[in-house]
């Protein structure tokens, strides 16, 4: 799983004299510096060099294989010549195990995070006569997209391991599946089958949790928002603090880890701070809440899997607002071992490259929130069913233009 710290996405190259002007010009983190377009880069003066660099590391981190960025960066090969290299000179020449030189041919999978076109980036200074959809991606790889390395179709998160790589669709294109259990506010999927239906599934509220519930929450802040430069944890301990007053002037979205060691934790933490840019033009801040604190735990999750600010919910009243009052709670037999949707939930997060211990408790189930700024309430909500249950990114999406619009107006 490539890591959000910005050192370890720079790495020794080129790119690395930059990092100073990239915090000044507000490309201050990972997800943001890999929108950068042709103009944004003409304007922190990369020369092609840096250019190239950018590209690479793009495309690498993307597919999980950043260990080869500094040897595929001085190689003197762009990417598109790369992409041509046989797979015995991919492994000899730089290394590349077998499994990681199939990663990275194969042009269809992992793809990157495109903006909708009617969205602005707010590290974007640019004309309104700029070209939006034109990126690292659209402007060193035009003749790379060419040959379909950025696919424009796919899948559900639900039918594929690979399908959650990319945002390429405008909101009005997004539709929601058949097999998503969608209430409007409120959505789980739907329970699997355990134990060949011997074992009772997770019973899940079917009502939206009440904004009180929520409102007045005790919470420690663990993180800030991760920027370039940053350390790697709040130094001094933080006093608690009124959970409202998080999104008392910007919308949130909370996303309620059951374990922060956990591999599908992990991979859906990821895979939603991927998309901070979008966000970032909707206006939504990022949190993730934990209801366990341990100080390792934080270190390993915080900047690399998740650059969101990081809570800790000590009386877990986020987790029991998901539940309707109470934990939602499962055991490994029974919630894992004999769920087949939760098998898959892993194999999905497997797949993605990410790392796991087994540190904490983790029998409490997690969710999302979505929380409207101010007083306005919860927007929506997302209930782990089953372990490793996701909300899907586009609905996700969907409800925070919805609430963006409800803000504007």
């Amino acid at each position: 799983m490539a890591s959000f710290l910005i050192e370890e996405f720079v790495g020794s190259g080129a790119l690395k004299e930059l990092v100073p002007k990239f915090l000044e010009e507000g490309w201050d983190d990972v997800p943001t510096l890999k929108m950068m377009n042709s103009e944004d880069m003409d304007a922190v003066n990369m020369s092609q060099q840096q250019k190239d660099a950018l590209e690479k590391r793009s495309y690498l981190h993307d597919r999980a294989l950043m260990l080869y960025g500094d040897k595929l960066e001085n190689c003197g090969k762009s990417l598109l010549e790369l992409l041509e290299v046989s797979a015995l000179a991919l492994s000899t020449q730089f290394g590349m195990k077998r499994g990681h030189v199939a990663r990275f041919t194969d042009r269809t999978s992992a793809c990157g995070i495109e903006m909708p076109s009617s969205y602005v980036l707010p590290a974007r200074k640019r004309s309104t006569s700029r070209s939006p959809s034109v990126s690292v991606r659209g402007t060193a790889l035009v003749s790379v997209n060419s040959q379909k390395i950025y696919t424009t179709t796919r899948s559900s998160i639900r039918s594929s391991v690979n399908s959650d790589g990319s945002l390429e669709q405008s909101i009005s294109d997004l539709k929601l599946k058949d097999r998503h259990v969608f209430k409007g506010v409120v959505a789980a999927e739907p329970a699997g089958s355990t134990g060949c239906g011997c074992l009772k599934s997770t019973p899940v509220v079917e009502n939206l949790a009440p904004y009180s519930s929520i409102e007045n929450v005790s919470v420690q802040k663990l993180t800030p928002e991760y920027k370039i430069g940053m350390e790697r944890l709040v130094k001094t301990k933080t006093p608690p603090m009124k959970s409202s007053e998080l999104w008392r002037d910007k919308p949130a979205i909370l996303l309620c880890i059951r374990r922060p060691g956990c591999i599908m934790c992990r991979a859906e933490a990821h895979q939603l701070y991927a998309r901070k840019p979008v966000f970032d033009a909707l206006g939504i801040q990022l949190i993730a809440v934990l209801h366990e604190h341990i100080d390792s735990e934080v270190k390993d999750f915080w900047p690399r899997y998740w650059g969101g600010v990081v809570l800790f919910d000590r009386n877990m009243e986020f987790f029991k607002a998901l539940g309707g009052g109470k934990l939602l709670k499962d055991k490994f037999i029974s919630g894992f071992v004999f769920n087949p949707r939760a098998i898959a939930n892993y194999k999905r997060a497997k797949a993605i490259g990410v790392e796991q211990n087994f540190k904490g408790e983790g029998e409490i189930k997690g969710g999302l929130f979505i929380v409207g700024s101010g007083k306005s309430g919860i927007a929506y909500q997302f209930i782990e069913r089953n372990f490793g249950d996701w909300a899907p990114f586009s609905e996700v999406i969907e409800i925070c233009t919805r609430v963006q619009k409800q803000q504007k107006g």
